[in-house]
């Protein structure tokens, strides 16, 4: 109907809009395909960002050395992780790197980037015109290979704080939960929140130093998780086993560790409430 309509109301036209009148017809009668066909886009602009990063292989054992790679931004997730992924994909499968649950969860992903520790899915890529950027593993540790570092004494050291409820009456109704005050549950803010990635410790020259006797801000932080939990009744004994000069008294206050920590949490403040404490008791 509506092609019947357009041909009378072009019947009327002088000759010479002729071709524009077939032009119209053409398009009228083309296919479902030409209809749905588009102009391709035009190529987007390249923007490259290069990385260099630290590579190391115990099975080839020689220097650690600093690999340079370039990749497309457009081409490419916002963080460091997703640029290491797609270098691990596309480019180099080699590359070896611990990561997990892409979210700044379960610190798996920690490493040095620009000097700075931090989570790479956490850690925005900068801009191309940033220059180059240096990712390397958390320092001060022992390197498994590449961005893989040993968390073997980290581990230990978070063990040796018995890190778990301690009790020595059992609860007041068998069987069931140990009741704690919204007060009580506020205290352990900005210490439960804690991931395990490291990055505080090995920011921390004390740590450097004495990484087998100094327990570092990440285990020394959770002892105070603990030691302030109103539910365990073991806070005595835990201040006496860490009441040490090398266990507890190595920190120097540098605050390292709360510039580092991805989760925004404040180590240092909480080794100061543990002295505190071993002042009181």
């Amino acid at each position: 109907m509506a092609a019947t309509l357009i041909r009378r109301s072009m019947s009327k036209l002088s000759p010479s809009a002729a071709p524009a009148s077939s032009l119209i017809l053409s398009r009228l009668h083309a296919t479902e395909a030409q209809s749905q066909q588009v102009e391709p886009k035009a190529a987007q602009t390249a923007i490259t960002k290069s990385f260099s990063i630290y590579r190391w292989n115990p099975d080839n054992p020689s220097k650690p050395q600093l690999h340079n790679y370039e990749i497309n931004l457009k081409e490419c997730g916002p963080m460091v992780l997703d640029a290491l992924i797609k270098i691990k994909n596309e480019i180099d499968p080699s590359l070896t790197f611990r990561r997990s649950c892409r979210e700044g969860i379960c610190g798996s992903c920690a490493m040095n980037i620009d000097g700075c520790n931090g989570l790479a899915c956490l850690t925005k890529i900068p801009d191309a015109s940033s220059g180059v950027t240096t990712v390397t593993p958390l320092p001060h540790m022992f390197v498994v290979k590449d961005l893989v570092v040993d968390m073997t004494n980290f581990y230990n050291q978070y063990k040796s704080i018995e890190p778990w409820l301690k009790r020595k009456n059992p609860p007041s109704t068998k069987g069931k939960e140990i009741l704690q005050s919204k007060e009580d549950r506020k205290k352990l803010d900005g210490m439960y929140e804690c991931i395990l990635c490291a990055c505080c410790s090995t920011s921390c020259p004390s740590y450097w130093w004495n990484p087998e006797s100094y327990l570092g801000p990440a285990a020394l932080l959770h002892a105070h998780r603990w030691i302030a939990d109103s539910r365990d009744e073991y806070t005595k004994e835990r201040l006496e086993a860490i009441n040490d000069e090398f266990k507890l008294y190595r920190c120097h206050t540098i605050l390292n560790c709360a510039r580092a920590c991805p989760k925004g949490l404040n180590p240092g403040k909480q080794i100061q409430s543990i002295k505190h404490l071993q002042l009181v008791n």
